[in-house]
């Protein structure tokens, strides 16, 4: 059976660079919204199943599918030919220093549709290793209350400068800290030995403080809610939806 077939399939448009860019979408579940973004090399069967914990834990998921394959096991293969086509998109930035991807604007209106469908405080929004920052970018709308970092990768190392880069250009960065300052939290999971989230938790602490939740997890791995899945990575992810998205008058 496919892993998507208990999911609903819908399209989503938004500009992007100026163009009307459309991409699926697949949703499941009641509750408080939540968006997880896809790592490399797609909508893995890995990234749907962490989506299912999700919907076993009361949200309604969305999984945006920008790239890559769709329901299929990770395979270093598939990453092979995905990343070709991901150097040469327009839609994301890869080895640009202050600048944030330009898909962050479809994810903010596709978060900003789902919160005010469902209401409530907010939505939460995930994005790991290539997506990682993405969350980020998505905070910088008021309708993303619950951002969570997983092992941010972008853009790509070596240099120490892109190693502590957020992928968010200085205009978002400045209200990633107001929001911080008023109230939003982020929490960024990674593995402590895993080289590349770079020193970016570092810069996080230094932009917003206290604000920024900071898990690093034991051992070897790099997918902390995926292929390495840990169970303290999603235990964090759980309770910080919960404590953001359940809060009173919660759609």
């Amino acid at each position: 059976m496919d892993v998507l077939d208990t999911w609903t399939r819908s399209e989503h448009t938004a500009d992007v660079n100026g163009r009307p860019t459309t991409h699926p979408v697949h949703r499941k579940g009641t509750g408080p919204g939540v968006v997880v973004v896809h790592e490399m090399p797609g909508l893995t069967a890995g990234v749907v199943r962490f989506g299912e914990e999700l919907v076993e834990a009361g949200y309604t998921v969305v999984l945006p599918h920008l790239f890559g394959p769709v329901g299929r096991e990770f395979s270093n293969g598939d990453v092979a030919r995905t990343f070709p086509k991901i150097c040469i998109s327009r839609e994301f930035t890869k080895l640009g220093r202050g600048v944030t991807t330009p898909v962050a604007g479809w994810l903010r209106t596709l978060a900003r549709e789902l919160h005010e469908e469902l209401g409530g405080p907010g939505v939460g929004a995930l994005g790991m290793c290539f997506t990682g920052g993405f969350a980020l970018a998505m905070m910088v709308d008021d309708s993303t209350v619950a951002p969570v970092v997983c092992q941010p990768s972008t853009p790509f190392v070596p240099g120490a400068k892109r190693g502590a880069d957020l992928n968010l250009s200085p205009a978002d960065a400045d209200v990633v800290r107001r929001r911080a300052a008023e109230g939003c939290q982020v929490l960024g999971i990674r593995y402590a030995s895993d080289p590349l989230p770079g020193t970016r938790f570092d810069t996080l602490t230094s932009l917003i403080g206290d604000a920024f939740i900071r898990v690093e997890l034991e051992g070897q791995g790099h997918s902390t809610v995926t292929e390495q899945r840990s169970q303290v990575a999603v235990d964090a992810v759980l309770e910080f939806f919960g404590e953001k998205l359940h809060a009173p008058g919660a759609g």
